[in-house]
């Protein structure tokens, strides 16, 4: 009972730690895109309000109301101007149109090759994650070996961490997959 209760500190770390990990793929993979726009594209980029670098979402509503597109409207009208100009400044692959009191954002059909450009993009960010769960597991394992545990135990809690390792990378590769077919069926 104690030696689980050890290792529930253990697990605990590397649960924290790989929530982080997920939080960094799913805002990476909301970066990238094609087909259907999702508002989470454009929230961060941030845009001068009363001198203060705002994002947009905390200063308009972003909605789609037809496929391909993005309506930005700001809740004080002088913004437009400025979201418009923070948008184009962002260089994302879409057409920026100024209106009377809202910001239009027009994505183009995307193409097979932006498809396998984003798929590329995908793989990357995974790469990346897998490799930050295997840096957390090395962290992990330093700590259980400096404890004074005996052989047995060690060994134990090591095939423990690992299996958790694997579960975790199995969760990564799921949201992955997943990302990737959304890219491939639009």
């Amino acid at each position: 009972m104690k030696s689980e209760i050890e290792f529930n500190f253990y697990k605990e770390i590397l649960e924290q730690k790989a929530q982080d990990v997920y939080s960094y793929l799913e805002k990476s993979f909301q970066k990238v895109s094609v087909g259907a726009p999702n508002p989470q594209l454009i929230s961060h980029i941030k845009v001068s309000f009363y001198g203060t670098l705002t994002p947009i979402n905390e200063i308009a509503s972003i909605s789609t109301p037809i496929p391909l597109q993005l309506l930005v409207r700001p809740y004080e009208m002088s913004l437009v101007k400025e979201i418009a100009t923070a948008i184009v400044a962002s260089k994302i692959d879409a057409q920026v149109q100024k209106e009377a009191n809202q910001v239009r954002i027009i994505f183009p059909e995307p193409t097979q090759q932006k498809r396998q450009e984003s798929v590329h993009l995908l793989k990357k960010i995974h790469e990346e994650a897998k490799v930050k769960i295997r840096l957390i597991r090395q962290d992990v394992n330093k700590l259980i070996k400096k404890e004074e545990l005996s052989e047995d135990q060690e060994k134990d809690y090591l095939n423990q961490v690992q299996k958790t390792i694997n579960s975790q990378i199995e969760k990564i590769d799921e949201i992955y997959e997943k990302k990737v077919k959304e890219i491939q069926t639009l």
